[in-house]
């Protein structure tokens, strides 16, 4: 649910964001400017966290904080505005984060969306902002902010890190090469690195995350002149960093910015999507169509069935010792247990039905 504006005198405002004014560079037209901006975070883990304070604290407008997932106690030790409350509670993300940083700043309107970004969402939720930022840890998603990005002509911020490595790289339609330039499309599942199966040290996610608020700050400020044109790397273990030139990097054969073919995006949506989270035992199910679930109704079928735990915003069903299952009120669901396709989609048809 949304959360508005608090009226606040100017004379409050000038305290609230004085050091911010007298950062020369911003300044009071920066800071109007950055009071009436929207943003869109995709993914409210590890770098979204940090993302999402630098922008609320900045005083950016409007801020929608888009996550499919709820906190776990393995993410305290790096999701840096989640407690062991929330953990406890299974609170979902968007909407633990968006209850800490109204906290924090009261005069930006937030907009938590407890959803995974998909083809078939992807456009309503990104499309009426004018900054993406990539907190992500999924290529699939990435290259799916890309297409709506390329379509809409909107600036996004594509950030990563795995274990001590960190990458990001600034991306403007028309003028820099775009995500598919760079890697074509997105590796295989399994084949890359991830936060599970690597691990992943605090300081990388500050570092990347940072140095994502920065670009967006210049963007929204309209400092374009001073962005960081080239794909920045860091590994903070072993003292490596280096500044990688794109500029030349665009192609003119690219699907998606050369031949505007936003093959993520206009995906077929005909059957249900069925995820495996790498590294984490768990398949997640996404409906084709998906529906309006009234968790305490289905909490009261399966009590019957094993254990059921409920609150606002997900339901918990163990029918076993090995097997959770989490259903979220549009019917998406995520299987715990296992990391076979075929095996959850058959529980979930067992005890939801296809």
């Amino acid at each position: 649910m949304p959360t508005d504006h608090q009226p606040e005198s100017p004379a409050s405002l000038l305290e609230r964001y004085s050091r911010q004014l007298l950062f020369q560079p911003i300044g009071e037209q920066g800071q109007l400017q950055l009071l009436q901006a929207r943003v869109a975070i995709v993914g409210m883990g590890a770098l979204g966290t940090v993302l999402a304070n630098h922008m609320v604290r900045a005083g950016v407008g409007f801020v929608r904080l888009i996550d499919r997932d709820f906190v776990e106690t393995s993410n305290l030790q790096r999701q840096m505005l989640y407690d062991e409350s929330d953990a406890a509670g299974s609170e979902p993300k968007a909407i633990a984060a968006a209850k800490r940083l109204q906290q924090a700043n009261s005069l930006v309107k937030l907009e938590p969306v407890v959803t995974d970004l998909n083809p078939s969402n992807a456009e309503a939720l990104l499309s009426d902002v004018e900054l993406i930022l990539d907190g992500t840890d999924n290529f699939a998603v990435r290259f799916l902010i890309n297409d709506v990005s390329l379509k809409h002509n909107i600036p996004w911020i594509y950030g990563g890190a795995v274990s001590s490595r960190g990458v990001s790289m600034t991306i403007i339609p028309g003028e820099t090469p775009c995500l598919r330039c760079m890697f074509g499309q997105a590796p295989a599942q399994g084949t890359t690195e991830t936060c599970d199966t690597a691990g992943v040290i605090g300081p990388i996610i500050h570092t990347v995350a940072s140095h994502q608020a920065t670009e967006a700050f210049k963007l929204l400020v309209g400092a374009r002149g001073q962005l960081n044109r080239k794909m920045v790397h860091w590994d903070l273990w072993y003292n490596q960093h280096a500044a990688v030139d794109v500029s030349k990097a665009r192609k003119s054969d690219c699907p998606a910015c050369a031949q505007a073919r936003y093959e993520y995006l206009e995906q077929d949506l005909e059957e249900d999507t069925i995820q495996t989270l790498c590294g984490r035992n768990s398949v997640q199910i996404q409906p084709v169509r998906s529906g309006s679930f009234q968790l305490a109704e289905w909490a009261e079928k399966w009590k019957p069935l094993g254990t059921v735990e409920l609150n606002p915003f997900l339901l918990r069903f163990q029918p076993n010792d090995s097997i959770t299952m989490i259903l979220f009120p549009d019917g998406r669901l995520m299987v715990q247990g296992t990391d076979d396709p075929v095996m959850a989609k058959s529980l979930y048809s067992r005890y939801i039905g296809m």
